[in-house]
């Protein structure tokens, strides 16, 4: 009962299906896609969810995918059993509205048994208590026994979300492994929690609606959603007890056990720590290839956590150095297969992981050291709860996220104040993060366009023209349909067909005007609706529109030219960016108008100005070898052939447009592109960068402007240069750099007067301070408030004080706009006697709710509320001598 591969059980079951007239479909992303109702793919369903809602209609009745997954509710469990993990896959095979629970029980079962050929004696189902009609198929039709039939309720095997919208029951399928796996108990059966009954495939028949009464009616459209998950079937095809020990899994186990140095089944301890790191690799390394980042927020944030965690049981391992990197080349070469975009991206999952792994290397040491010393001190004092300050500072400061903390806590016997955490938190955050729209059933949010025909979409015939003619399907408002609309009205149009782009892809949505026989409206923006559909925001100019009328567009021309210019230079960036940067390179989101382009890309440093004028310099090469660019669709496995660039977690079909620049042999540019595109890069003029900055953890935007932006550039700066050439009184511009290098000489050196001057007042005035020092316990302890002193002239001043006088605590403040310093300095034979300018400066600067601290000798703190450094430095003597023996 043996099966090759992992992988080969993927495809069998994808064939399988595809022979049954399913389409087969490859993975979508792991980001979901017009879905704010999940950080993440959960399920095969999940990204199908606007075909069984009826939202949009589906490439085919039929379908079937091998969908990845990421689960993280049971994070804490993973690697501590041999059966928890985030990442998976999930086979499935779906119908909307068209087969039902006849064809989905007989295929599962053929597979199950003529191409797996799963032993008939060992197979057990189980169906909804109340679903007569799925037990009389399995029976009478499949010719399963009753004693191999039961019957669940509602909890196990009936499948709904939510108060309302469309359920069903369940049936399941179960594989008997023997009585070793068994509890013994007489009553050991199917849906027992033992290990024995294993259930590997869930058939949910979805054909009821539900109300919010809590009642229930049948559906017009009946559905099929299936799921089942690869590892754990490869688990029982190969005979083995685990997800880890399955052939593709095991191979970055054992890679693991190899970097480690240990072996795989001999100590508990290990073994948890080798599960995490096989499973949380797996995990990075798909999302990484679906574009996710490190990040503090979000699915960013997740995978942050999980690759975190991933480090911190390598050092648990031993393991010194990076080493994610090398796991990465093992995770790719047992799945690349199935998920080509692995080997394509490889060196950009690697410099991600890698960049994220040195970033937390550099922080987790002294993390752990001062968790450490938390413990320490919990353990001395009998206490066994870490307080939320704490485990705050640790996740604040120092990159330590709070499971993290929670999680070696409870090694510990330990635990965290999750509640103290959260007050900490919501101190620091007004808002909390990315807050949710509300959503309505599985997610769908609905709007008016919800309320049209789901068949009806909206032909788009703008590639090649900007003037076209079509009908008005629909009209509508932020409420509702309508059927007219009259001046000043600002509505939206659903057209039959358009030339008007509506905004995707970072290509804003095109302007303009359109016409009908009884009205004129404005176009002011161009967005894609639901199920395929365009809605074009116009305001009525003139007369009216109304429901079905035949109407006339027309595109602003200009703008749409220039957004063009702006969009295919996007595409000649990128391909610079990566000739001059390297291949980790990849668009992670762009916007282009007509007034510039602005491309956000995949890197992790700074752009150096040689940097970018090489990516300039060759842009613009690209423009003026005039470079044909063509467009033409294909399907996707002859782009992907062609090495065609996709955009990191995208939604594409089987067929795909493909814009290419120059010749495909040896083209600048060959990228998957729905946008309009101009048809040679000579028409792009010039193009010139404006900005490089950075916009998230290993995120670079660039701005730049083409055409006739260059030259209003240009223009823009040539006026500012005679500006300031005229400012400085110079007639010739060109003098403008040597006369600003001579003004800032000028500048510094009467800065330089003045802090000669400044720091003379300030000493003459410190002679002063110590006529007014008080002996505490028989040492001076002399105080002043010299406010507009900068910080550095006033801690110049403290020190000079001390140097002069060994037996002394100066505490000085200042205040400079609204910010205030305290300076604090200890002569050497104070300190002998206990003085610690760092401690009695952070404890002065508290009672104004600053901090702060420094050297025995000499300390400065920052100032919270400067009204109150008056009271606090008139406490300045007695917190002095609470450190003075």
């Amino acid at each position: 009962m043996e099966w090759t591969s992992l992988n080969d059980l993927r495809e069998s079951y994808l064939k399988f299906f595809e022979s049954k007239g399913c389409l087969r479909h490859k993975s979508y992303p792991l980001v979901p896609q017009n879905d704010k109702s999940l950080l993440l793919i959960v399920a095969g369903m999940a990204p199908l969810k606007p075909y069984f809602t009826g939202q949009e209609v589906p490439p085919r009745v039929r379908m079937t995918t091998c969908q990845k997954c990421i689960r993280t509710g049971d994070i804490e469990n993973v690697g501590k059993t041999a059966r928890h993990g985030t990442y998976f896959e999930m086979l499935g095979n779906f119908s909307f509205g068209d087969y039902f629970k006849k064809e989905a029980i007989a295929w599962a079962w053929e597979y199950v048994t003529d191409v797996l050929k799963l032993p008939l004696d060992r197979l057990h189902v189980s169906v909804y208590e109340d679903d007569d009609e799925a037990e009389k198929i399995w029976h009478e039709e499949i010719g399963v026994p009753m004693d191999h039939i039961v019957r669940m309720g509602k909890e196990d095997n009936f499948w709904e979300a939510g108060t309302d919208g469309p359920c069903g029951p369940c049936s399941e399928i179960y594989f008997d492994r023997g009585e070793k796996y068994g509890c013994g108990k007489p009553t050991c059966g199917v849906g027992c929690d033992c290990d024995r009954y294993m259930e590997f495939w869930n058939l949910v028949f979805t054909q009821f609606e539900r109300h919010e009464d809590g009642t229930y009616t049948p559906l017009a459209q009946k559905n099929i959603d299936t799921g089942m998950g690869l590892e754990r079937l490869a688990a029982l095809m190969q005979g083995v007890d685990s997800i880890f020990d399955v052939d593709t899994v095991k191979a970055i186990r054992d890679h693991i056990c190899k970097i480690a140095g240990c072996e795989y089944g001999k100590e508990y301890k290990k073994d948890v720590s080798i599960r995490v790191i096989t499973d949380h690799i797996r995990a990075v390394t798909f999302l990484a290839s679906d574009g996710v980042l490190p990040s503090n927020e979000g699915r960013g944030y997740v995978m942050r956590r999980l690759l975190r965690r991933a480090v911190r049981h390598g050092k648990l391992l031993g393991i010194n150095g990076l080493f994610l990197k090398d796991l990465v080349k093992t995770v790719v070469d047992c799945n690349k297969c199935e998920y080509n975009e692995l080997e394509e991206k490889f060196d950009y999952i690697v410099k991600v992981l890698t960049t994220e792994e040195q970033n937390f290397n550099s922080t987790i040491d002294r993390g752990m050291k001062i968790l450490d010393e938390y413990i320490e001190k919990l353990q001395a004092e009998g206490k066994t709860t870490l307080d939320g300050e704490s485990c705050f500072k640790l996740s604040d400061t120092y990159g330590f996220p709070l499971d993290l903390t929670r999680e070696i806590l409870e090694e510990k016997g330990l635990t965290a104040d999750e509640e103290g955490y959260a007050v900490c938190m919501e101190k620091q955050r007004e808002t909390a993060r990315g807050a949710r729209e509300s959503q309505g059933y599985m997610g769908a949010e609905e709007t008016v366009f919800h309320k049209i025909d789901k068949n009806v979409s909206t032909k788009f015939t703008g590639y090649d023209k900007t003037e076209d003619t079509g009908v008005i399907s629909y009209l509508a408002n932020d409420e509702d349909l309508i059927e007219n609309a009259g001046v000043e009205d600002v509505v939206y149009i659903v057209p039959d067909q358009t030339c008007f782009y509506a905004e995707s892809g970072g290509q804003a949505g095109d302007t303009g005007v359109i016409e009908t026989a009884t009205g004129k409206a404005e176009v002011l923006d161009t967005q894609k609706a639901v199920g395929g559909k365009f809605a074009l925001k116009v305001k009525v100019t003139e007369g009216a529109l109304t429901k079905g009328q035949a109407v006339t567009f027309k595109v602003d021309k200009a703008k749409r030219l220039a957004t063009m210019r702006n969009h295919s230079c996007a595409h000649l960036l990128q391909s610079a960016l990566r000739t001059v940067l390297g291949e980790h390179v990849h668009q992670a989101g762009q916007l282009v108008d007509s007034q510039r382009l602005r491309f956000d890309f995949s890197h992790f440093e700074a752009m150096t100005a040689d940097e970018k004028a090489q990516v300039e310099a060759l842009v613009n090469k690209y423009i003026f070898d005039a470079l044909d660019i063509t467009m033409e669709e294909m399907p996707i496995a002859e782009a992907q052939k062609l090495g065609a660039m996709a955009l990191f977690g995208e939604k594409y079909g089987e067929t795909v447009r493909v814009v290419t620049m120059g010749d495909r042999a040896n083209a600048a540019s060959i990228e998957f592109c729905g946008g309009t595109h101009l048809d040679n890069t000579s028409k792009i003029g010039l193009f010139k960068i404006i900005s490089e900055n950075s916009v998230a953890s290993g995120v670079r935007r660039v701005e730049a402007v083409t055409g006739t932006g260059v030259l209003e550039l240009l223009n823009s700066n040539i006026e500012t240069i005679n500006k300031a050439a005229e400012t400085l009184k110079l007639n010739n511009p060109a003098e403008l750099v040597s006369r600003c290098g001579a003004v800032m000489q000028e500048i510094k050196g009467l800065e330089k007067e003045r802090d000669s001057l400044e720091t003379a007042m300030a000493n003459m005035r410190a002679k002063s301070v110590l006529e007014n020092a008080v002996d505490v316990k028989g040492v001076s302890v002399a105080t002043a408030q010299l406010n507009g002193v900068k910080p550095d002239v006033l801690r110049k001043m403290a020190d000079e004080l001390k140097a002069a006088n060994d037996n002394v605590i100066v505490v000085m403040t200042t205040v400079n706009g609204d910010k205030g310093n305290i300076v604090v300095a200890a002569g050497k034979d104070a300190v002998a006697k206990g003085a610690h300018a760092g401690k009695i400066a952070g404890k002065i600067a508290a009672l104004t709710n600053g901090k702060g601290g420094g050297r025995p000798d000499s300390a400065m703190a920052g100032v919270g509320d400067v009204s109150l450094i008056a009271s606090a430095l008139e406490k300045a003597a007695e917190t002095a001598g609470e450190f003075i023996k």
